[in-house]
Parts: C-alpha cells; sequence; structure tokens
C-alpha cells in the first residue's frame, strides 16, 4: 500500500502540474506564420547560452509513388552537401557539370530499361560516359564544406532523419552564432544542389542490404509490412525497393524537393538562450526569402478494412522470432491516448505484462514488448506486438501467451494501482523528452505539424489522464481481433521450424 501511495502521489503533483507547464511554456513561446506559409516556433530557455532547432518537412516515405520509392530518405543524406555558395569552387561551372550528369544519366537508365532491342554495348558506353560526367562534376565539390563551418562556429548534432510522415533536420549552436545558423538553414532550401547525388544512392543501397537484405527480421518487417497493407503507401520499405535505388535520378529529387520541401509544408522550432522579439525579425530576414508555393496535395488513399487474418512465414538459419500487428487509426484519432495507454501497460520494460508473462514467468521468449504508431502515425497505422522465443522455443511457442495477455485486456479492467502507475511513466517519459533544447524543439515541430498546435503535446498528457478501465477494453476490443491481425515469423530452418 505504502508503493502504491506514493505512486498516487507522483501522478497528483505530475497533473498538476500540467496546466501550469502549459501555461508557463505559453509565456514563453512566440509562434508566427510567414507570409509564404512558414510556421515559426521560438520558446525561450535561459538556461545555457545556445539554443537547438528543428525543422520537420512534411513529408516522408508516404509521399513517395512506386518507382521512386527511397526518394524522400535521399534528403537525409543530401542534407549537408551545401548550397550555390557552400561547398563549390565555381557554381556555374558546377551547374553546367551537373546538367551534363543528368543528361548522360538519363540516355544511360533509357537504354538499359530498354525491354526490345537493347544493345548491351551500348549500355556499357552511355555507362561510362555518365561516370565519366560524375568525375567531371566532381571536381568542384568542396567535400564537407556546410558541416565544417557549422563546426566552425560551434555547432553540435548535425543530423537528419526520415520516417514515414516527416523528414527532420537538426543541431544546436551558441545562442550568438544565431544569424548566422538561419542564413545556413535558410540557404540549404532557397538554393540547395543536389551535388554526389548517385555516390549517396550507392550509400542507401548499401543501407538497404545491411538492414534488410542480410538481415533475417529486416527481411521479415518488410514482408510483413507489405502483407499488412494492401494499398497504403505505408507498405513501401523506407529505405526503398531496390529497383527503385537503382534507377531515380537527381531530377526526380529537384521535382520531390519542389513539390514538398516548399513554406507552407514546413515547420521550424527553435529553443533556447533567445529573445523572440529580437529572434523573429531575423528569422523573417532569412525565411521570408524563401518562395511562396502551394500546400501539396493531401494523400488520396485510404487503406481498406482487414476482413482476415494474414501471415507471413520466413524460414531461415537464425533466430526465431515472432512479430504480430492490428490496424488502429490515426494518431488524431480521439482514442489515441487509450492506445498509448494500452502500449505502455503491455510493452514498457521490465514491468509490462509481456515481460511479465513471456520472459519473466513462462520462459518462453528472452525479449517480449510492442510497439505503437508503426511505422507512421498520420494515418491509420499498426499497434505491434513482438517476442524473440527462447531456446527450445518457437513463435507459435510465444503466440498464445501474447494472446492471453491481449485478452485480457478486453475482459478485465485493469486495476487501479496499475493504470495509475502508467500514467506516471507516460508524464515522466514526456518530462525527459522536454527537458533538452534539442528534444523540446523536435517534440514542438512535430506536434506543430501532426496536430497543427504545438500545445497539444501538453493536452495529449491530460487526455492520457482521462483513460478510463472501460475505455481499455472497448478498444481492445475493437482492435484487437484476429481477422484485424496479420502475423510474421522467422521460423528456424535447422530445426525444421515451427511445431
Amino acid at each position: 500500500m505504502r508503493v502504491l501511495r506514493i505512486t498516487i502521489g507522483l501522478l497528483l503533483i505530475a497533473l498538476s502540474a500540467s496546466a501550469q507547464d502549459l501555461a508557463s511554456f505559453e509565456k514563453r513561446t512566440t509562434v508566427r506564420k510567414l507570409d509564404n506559409g512558414l510556421t515559426l516556433i521560438v520558446m525561450e530557455r535561459h538556461s545555457a547560452p545556445v539554443f537547438s532547432y528543428a525543422t520537420v518537412v512534411n513529408a516522408g516515405n508516404a509521399q513517395e509513388v512506386p518507382g521512386i520509392t527511397g526518394l524522400a530518405h535521399m534528403f537525409e543524406h543530401m542534407a549537408f552537401k551545401g548550397t550555390e555558395k557552400i561547398g563549390t569552387t565555381d557554381i556555374a561551372a558546377e551547374k553546367t557539370a551537373l546538367a551534363n550528369v543528368e543528361k548522360a544519366y538519363a540516355a544511360y537508365d533509357e537504354e538499359r530499361r530498354r525491354e526490345v532491342g537493347r544493345d548491351d554495348k551500348k549500355v556499357a558506353e552511355l555507362e561510362k560516359a555518365w561516370k565519366d560526367a560524375m568525375a567531371a562534376a566532381d571536381k568542384f565539390v568542396v567535400a564537407n564544406e556546410f558541416s565544417r563551418i557549422v563546426d566552425r562556429a560551434g555547432g553540435t548534432g548535425v543530423n537528419a532523419f526520415t520516417a514515414s510522415d516527416e523528414t527532420a533536420y537538426f543541431f544546436s549552436m551558441p545562442a550568438n552564432r544565431f544569424e548566422l545558423w538561419a542564413y545556413l538553414e535558410s540557404e540549404r532550401y532557397l538554393h540547395p544542389v543536389f551535388r554526389e547525388f548517385y555516390k549517396e544512392r550507392d550509400v542507401v543501397t548499401e543501407e538497404r542490404r545491411m538492414r534488410t537484405e542480410s538481415s533475417p527480421v529486416g527481411r521479415m518487417v518488410e514482408q510483413f509490412l507489405e502483407t499488412a497493407y494492401r494499398a497504403h503507401p505505408y507498405r513501401q520499405p523506407g529505405v526503398g525497393w531496390p529497383s527503385d535505388l537503382q534507377s531515380f535520378s537527381a531530377t526526380d529529387a529537384v521535382a520531390f524537393f519542389h513539390k514538398y520541401y516548399v513554406p507552407s509544408n514546413m515547420v521550424i522550432a527553435v529553443v533556447g538562450d533567445l529573445n523572440p522579439a529580437e529572434a523573429m525579425p531575423v528569422l523573417e530576414k532569412y525565411f521570408g526569402r524563401l518562395p511562396k508555393a502551394p500546400v501539396p496535395d493531401p494523400l488520396r488513399i485510404v487503406e481498406p478494412p482487414q476482413r482476415s487474418e494474414r501471415s507471413v512465414v520466413l524460414r531461415e538459419t537464425s533466430q526465431p522470432f515472432y512479430l504480430e500487428g492490428y490496424h488502429r487509426p490515426a494518431a488524431t484519432d480521439p482514442d489515441n491516448a487509450t492506445y498509448d495507454v494500452i502500449s505502455m501497460l503491455m510493452s514498457s520494460g521490465r514491468t509490462s505484462r509481456l515481460y511479465k508473462s513471456l520472459v519473466r514467468d513462462k520462459k518462453v521468449a528472452v525479449n517480449a514488448s510492442g510497439f505503437n504508431g508503426f511505422p507512421g502515425e498520420k494515418y491509420p497505422n499498426l499497434f505491434a506486438f513482438f517476442a524473440v522465443p527462447s531456446a527450445g522455443h518457437t513463435g507459435n511457442d510465444v503466440a498464445a501467451p501474447i494472446h492471453a495477455e491481449v485478452d485480457r485486456l478486453k475482459s478485465e479492467d485493469v486495476p487501479a494501482d496499475e493504470l495509475q502507475s502508467v500514467k506516471t511513466r507516460v508524464r515522466a517519459g514526456l518530462l525527459r523528452e522536454l527537458d533538452s533544447n534539442s528534444g523540446l524543439a523536435l517534440q514542438l515541430a512535430e506536434y506543430q505539424t501532426l496536430y497543427g498546435d504545438w500545445r497539444e503535446l501538453f493536452r495529449e498528457v491530460d487526455r492520457i489522464d482521462k483513460v478510463s478501465p472501460q475505455d481499455i477494453r472497448r478498444v481492445a476490443a475493437a482492435t484487437f481481433v484476429p481477422t484485424n491481425r496479420t502475423v510474421a515469423m522467422v521460423e528456424s530452418a535447422a530445426k525444421g521450424g515451427a511445431k
């Protein structure tokens, strides 16, 4: 009982602070939408003379179409290649050289993909001409100049990532270098140069080999998504299909950039030792230069309801693995908080139900957990559970105990103390994410992008507090049913597979 009282006490403190936290953040936060459509967020935090930023582009793998899968990910690799003024010894000559690369590549690509009358000798000649053109363009490249400028200015954490729904760019710098950052970041979207594009395409191809083609679990997850989704682009691998990685071009990248990398489709959040009254004019000066363009059309395709259980089985000489997923609504759905609570209840660490049942008690798995919002959150997605069977056990051995725990959600009310503990951990997780400037900047930009209001970051915590045992039973009963389930397994071929 003492533990329960402490847990409830911590929860009450956390929840009572929620409204105060939002009010405090609102006082220190300035949001402005520029005439070109770009949304800017500046939050004061004067704990150290530094700032962090996050630029979130509202486009990711879900915006790709067949033929260019993996292209959104390419922008992560091209992010710091420089601009017309940075990363080149002669931009005029380099532009001419890059145009020659595209012309040579188009000729080579057309000939090699010719279905009738392809001339292999001509293909080889055109490939050589393309590679010679790349070598000529490379002579103008000043490698890593953008990153070196950031490093010399005291910047840290220079990075980017691509997800199903977004592409994000971020790093931190001393506050007295704010205008330099604004210039550098805006130049990347005003005057980008897709130099060394095909070299980076080869790097992405190697990533695919390592993470997917050379990994049984990677291959399983790829086929799992392809099976769970029949229509929606969430079925496509984020790293791209192999044939697409060998065919899309820098010209395709330019078209994707002009469609999605527009101010109305971007949010930039800056957090740190800044005065909004001084920072906003600087932001407007540099980012206001970006040309206005229409908001990209929304995704039209909708995944049809799943009416029957689906399965994927890979027989490999490797560790067995079990994965199952259920379709659920997008993050903007009113029940999203309930799904978050279920995820924490079932999957968060050694106190979670799956770990205690499969690993600690039954010992049929060495790890058991799950994840929510896979592979993205903007559109209806998957709630997934997985387990790594222990020695002598198979995927079939872990499936039944997983389903038993799922059925408990439908048939039994979650005890009050367990539910309170989960809510406290959700709150603690949020506070950890907000502790750093970089984490806060990314959260603000992501919530503004997804919900249209960064304040939803705090309101979500309040919604989680209102989740009841009845909500959990209702949502579980509607979601975790066999006809809505897709199962994927890696079976050990060396042992003859599952029993």
